[in-house]
């Protein structure tokens, strides 16, 4: 059988070790780059459109009146249990 030929993986040139700057960037310079970041992920947004955003508010304000009126049937409940028991001790 042929012989497998050794394939090397030694770098073929000498690596150098690069100090790493451990400074931290300026104020400025930071508060730009947040400015850009946010800019980016904020064109990856996919917005509602004008239906979705109206269906969505009608369910959540028809949600909030259910709720509402549950809980205004509690209250009243409780009222009238208290309103009881107060009359029966007292």
């Amino acid at each position: 059988m042929a012989e497998e030929k050794k394939v090397s993986t030694a770098p073929s040139k000498a690596v150098t070790a690069v100090k790493k700057d451990d400074t931290k960037p300026g104020f400025f310079k930071r508060v730009g780059r947040w400015f850009r970041e946010m800019k980016s992920e904020l064109k990856k947004v996919v917005w509602p459109t004008p239906k979705t955003l109206r269906n969505n508010v009608l369910i959540s304000v028809g949600m909030m009146f259910v709720s509402a009126i549950v809980l205004w049937g509690f209250d009243q409940l409780a009222t009238m249990l208290v309103q009881a028991l107060f009359t029966l001790a007292g």
